[in-house]
């Protein structure tokens, strides 16, 4: 697995490549700048980016904006986003093209080492994560009686959230306590309720959480 890091906060950026290195990851490039983050993309072509949200020269949305144009030049890139807040407007625009091969936690998480590397491996895997604090926060926000999110009931709200985080569906059932049927019959409600059919080319399972998040039909 070949990674460029994007980071501002160079004490961040080189704890993250000591760490990804110790676990004999290959760490081919760190980056300081939208810029310079996008030559090494271009450069050494990795399979994942890990990059920070707010970067030089604004610090608002540069690491978003470069993460999307990475994905644009080199498509496949896995990407995982570090936030230091819950942030909807960039997580939606993150997932907005897709979602195979993104990842989007709070930086606190990677104190975490084992879900970090966990979700990291899940991201290259070509699945997606979103940090159960954001899926938290952002569903209490946006939740809207007028949409046809309203129809789901309370069980599929906690089913949504933890698809959100990444989890499969045995995973799923074990923190519910339910058995892997149940757990398929929720998630094929949940998207008869969203109206997402079964030919959708896109990952059901996260165009689910954003349409949550977005309050959209």
């Amino acid at each position: 697995m070949r990674i460029v890091i994007a980071e501002d906060d160079a004490l961040l950026r080189e704890g993250l490549a000591l760490l990804l290195r110790a676990e004999d990851l290959d760490v081919v490039a760190t980056a300081g700048t939208p810029g310079e983050f996008l030559a090494a993309v271009d450069e050494h072509r990795p399979d994942v980016a890990i990059v920070d949200v707010r970067m030089p020269p604004t610090h608002t949305d540069e690491g978003i904006v470069a993460a999307v144009e990475a994905r644009r030049r080199r498509p496949g890139l896995a990407v995982l986003v570090l936030s230091a807040y819950v942030e909807q407007a960039f997580a939606t625009e993150l997932f907005s093209v897709g979602a195979s091969g993104l990842g989007y936690l709070l930086k606190e998480r990677v104190g975490r080492v084992e879900e970090f590397l966990a979700a990291l491996h899940r991201v290259a895997g070509g699945g997606s994560v979103i940090d159960p604090e954001v899926v938290g926060q952002l569903l209490a926000r946006n939740r809207r009686p007028d949409t046809a999110l309203a129809e789901l009931s309370p069980r599929e709200h906690e089913v949504l959230a933890l698809m959100a985080e990444g989890l499969g569906n045995g995973a799923i059932a074990e923190r519910l306590f339910v058995t892997d049927g149940a757990v398929h019959k929720h998630i094929r409600s949940i998207f008869a309720k969203l109206g997402l059919p079964p030919d959708d080319r896109a990952d059901r399972r996260v165009t689910a959480v954003l349409r949550y998040l977005d309050g959209r039909r």
